[in-house]
C-alpha cells in the first residue's frame, strides 16, 4: 500500500486565500488533517500549543509554530467551503487502495449536541397557543375601535385570524382618519393617552408581536417542532447524556455515516428527530459521489418505513434492514395474538381475498382507502366480517371490546398489504445467513464508529453553528478519521471484518 500524497489535493483550494497565509499550505493542511487523527474534533488553540511542545506537530510545520488565528483563518476561509470536495477526493483515493466495496454500505446515525444555549428554545407548538390568544385579543381591540368609529369611518373586519399585512392596513387608515402625529404622542408620568393613542400603540404592539409569530412558525417549518435562539437549525432532541437527569432536551443536529471497511463513504447531517427521511438523501449522495446505484444497504429498525423500503425495491436495492417489531415477532403473544390479520388463515374464491378468523367466520374486503404522505400514497384495504354476534372470541379478537356497550360490534380490519410486502421481504432478508452477516458487521463497524468518536474522542458537541458549517466540520472530521483507519490498515493494526461466521445474532 502507499502513502496518501495532500499536495496535489492544494490545486483545489482557492489559491488567493491561500496566499494571505505566510505558512507553507502543504504543512497547514497536513497539521490540521493530523489534529483531527490525532484527537478528534481537535481546538484552535490546542493545535497551537501542540505546534509549540509537541515534536511531531513541529515536525509537520518544519518548527514554524502559527497562531490559533492563523489555524482559524486557514480552516474557516480556505478548508470549510471545500470541504466535501476534499473528503471525496480523500476517501476516493483510500477507497481504491483499500478496495473497497461500494456496492453495499451500512448505514447508521447518532445525535450530537449543537453549539447553542441549552435553555434557547422556541416551542411550536407554544408559538400557535400564544399566537391564537393574540387573535382574541386583536378581535376584541379591534371591536373597541369599531365603536369609537361608528358614526363613520374604518369599519375593521373581524376575523379568527390575522395577517399583519392586514393590521397594517388598519393602522395606516387609522393614522389617516384620527389625524394622529407620533411625534407629539403622550409618554411618562403625569401625561395621559388619548383613547386614540392607546388603541393605536397598543394594535402597533400587537402587529409586531404577530410579525414574531409569524416568522418562529416560519423557522420551524413543516417537519420541526422546535429550534434554538442561538442557532436556528438546530432541533431540541433527547439526548442519551441527560444533564438535568430528569428527560431534558438539547439543542443537537442528527448526524448519518455510511460505512464500509471501517471507512465512512458518506456522512449527512440533519436536524431531523428521526432516522426516517435520512436515508434517500444518503442513498442519493452516493449516486451522485460515486456514479452508481447500490446493491445492498443494512441498517438498523430506525430507517423502517414504507417510503424507504419502497424507494430501495424501485431502484434495485436489497434491504437488509431491521424491521420495528423483530423482537416482537419472536414472542409468543405475537404468534398467537388472534386479532391479527397474519395469525389468520386465507382464501381466494374467484380472485378476490377474504380472512377466515379464530372463530370460522369470513372477513371480506369491504372497501380501499387511500392517502398521500411525503411525495408517495399509502392504501389500505379494509376487511370486516358482516356477524359476530355469539363468538365467544370477540374481548380477545376486537380492540378495547366492552360487552356491555359494544356488544353489537364487529371485526374490522385494515391492512396496508404493500407495506406488508416490503416488510416480509425485507425481514426474509435480514434472516437469511448473509443477513445476520451483515447485520453482525453494521454493529461492528457503524456503531463502533460513533462509540469510538464519543467516548474515545470525547467529541459531543460541535464547534460551528448551523447545518452547512455543521455539515463541513463534520466532513473534516471524518476526513481525519479516514486517514487515521488507513494508516492502522497500512500498519496491520486492523483488518478487513469478515465477521463471526457460524454465530447468531440477536
Amino acid at each position: 500500500m502507499e502513502e496518501i500524497d495532500l499536495r496535489k489535493y492544494l490545486s483545489k483550494l482557492p489559491a488567493h486565500k491561500l496566499g494571505r497565509i505566510r505558512y507553507n499550505p502543504v504543512n497547514m493542511l497536513k497539521t490540521v488533517l493530523f489534529g483531527f487523527m490525532d484527537e478528534g474534533c481537535i481546538s484552535l488553540r490546542k493545535l497551537e500549543d501542540n505546534c509549540k511542545v509537541n515534536i511531531r506537530y513541529k515536525y509537520l510545520m518544519d518548527g514554524k509554530r502559527p497562531s490559533y488565528r492563523t489555524f482559524r483563518y486557514f480552516i474557516n476561509t480556505v478548508l470549510m467551503n471545500q470541504a466535501e470536495s476534499l473528503f471525496y477526493e480523500i476517501t476516493q483515493e483510500i477507497i481504491t487502495k483499500e478496495h473497497v466495496d461500494l456496492d453495499h454500505l451500512y448505514i447508521d446515525g447518532s445525535k450530537f449536541e449543537a453549539n447553542a444555549n441549552k435553555y434557547s428554545w422556541v416551542w411550536k407548538k407554544g408559538t400557535e397557543k400564544s399566537r391564537f390568544r393574540l387573535f382574541a385579543k386583536i378581535s376584541a381591540l379591534l371591536e373597541e375601535i369599531n365603536e369609537m368609529l361608528s358614526c363613520g369611518g374604518l369599519k375593521a373586519e373581524i376575523n379568527s385570524e390575522y395577517a399583519p399585512e392586514y393590521l397594517e392596513l388598519i393602522l395606516s387608515k387609522l393614522h389617516d382618519i384620527w389625524e394622529l402625529d407620533e411625534e407629539r404622542f403622550a409618554h411618562g408620568k403625569g401625561h395621559h393617552k388619548s383613547p386614540e393613542q392607546r388603541n393605536y400603540e397598543k394594535l402597533k404592539v400587537y402587529l409586531n408581536k404577530l410579525k414574531e409569530y409569524r416568522k418562529k412558525l416560519s423557522i420551524c417549518g413543516e417537519n420541526r417542532n422546535s429550534y434554538s435562539k442561538t442557532d436556528l437549525e438546530a432541533t431540541f432532541m433527547r439526548m442519551k447524556e441527560d444533564h438535568m437527569l430528569n428527560g431534558q432536551l438539547k439543542p443537537a443536529y442528527n448526524v448519518q455515516i455510511a460505512v464500509e471497511n471501517y471507512f465512512i463513504v458518506h456522512g449527512y447531517v440533519s436536524n431531523d428527530r428521526t432516522d426516517y427521511n435520512t436515508l434517500i438523501p444518503v442513498l442519493e449522495k452516493h449516486q451522485k459521489a460515486f456514479g452508481k446505484v447500490l446493491d445492498e444497504v443494512t441498517a438498523d429498525s430506525g430507517y423502517c418505513s414504507e417510503k424507504n423500503l419502497l424507494y430501495l425495491k424501485h431502484n434495485g436495492i436489497a434491504s437488509y434492514i431491521k424491521l420495528q417489531d423483530h423482537e416482537k415477532r419472536k414472542t409468543r403473544a405475537y404468534k398467537e395474538d388472534i386479532s391479527k390479520y397474519y395469525n389468520m388463515t386465507t382464501h381466494i374464491f374467484e380472485d378476490e381475498r377474504y380472512y377466515i378468523c379464530h372463530d370460522g367466520r369470513e372477513l371480506r374486503h369491504i372497501r380501499t382507502e387511500s392517502k398521500e404522505q411525503d411525495g408517495y400514497s399509502q392504501t389500505w384495504e379494509v376487511y370486516g366480517c358482516a356477524d359476530c354476534s355469539g363468538c365467544e372470541h370477540k374481548s380477545r379478537c376486537l380492540y378495547k371490546y366492552n360487552a356491555e356497550k359494544n356488544s353489537d360490534r364487529n371485526k374490522v380490519m385494515k391492512i396496508n398489504e404493500r407495506w406488508e410486502e416490503l416488510k416480509e421481504e425485507s425481514n426474509a432478508n435480514i434472516q437469511s445467513e448473509e443477513g445476520i452477516l451483515k447485520r453482525q458487521t453494521r454493529s461492528i463497524q457503524t456503531e463502533g464508529h460513533f462509540g469510538d468518536i464519543k467516548e474515545n474522542e470525547n467529541f459531543r458537541r460541535f464547534n460551528y453553528r448551523s447545518a452547512e458549517k455543521v455539515y463541513k466540520e463534520f466532513m473534516l472530521y471524518a476526513i481525519g478519521r479516514n486517514l487515521m483507519k488507513y494508516h492502522r490498515f497500512l500498519h496491520h493494526e486492523i483488518e478487513k471484518y469478515e465477521g463471526k461466521k457460524g454465530q447468531k445474532t440477536a
